[in-house]
């Protein structure tokens, strides 16, 4: 398996815990858990040289510290 298959998997493995530890509300353990996610995400977009995975992925990293800041 490739370096980048690996960290497509770990990533989206961290993002279904978040989902996860959301519907549980564990907070703030699910942001941490999407923050590790959306930058594991960006680096496979990196990896892969696909700008449009690393814009939906900064999108996604404002979006959800935004929004535990603002809680």
């Amino acid at each position: 398996m490739a370096p980048v298959d690996v960290v497509k998997w770990v990533a989206t493995v961290v993002q279904l815990v978040g989902y996860g530890l959301t519907g549980l509300n564990v907070v703030p353990w699910n942001v941490a858990a999407f923050v590790v996610g959306i930058a594991l995400w960006f680096a496979v977009g990196f990896m892969w040289r696909d700008r449009a995975i690393m814009v939906v992925h900064l999108g996604a990293f404002v979006a959800i510290v935004a929004g535990y800041l603002g809680s």
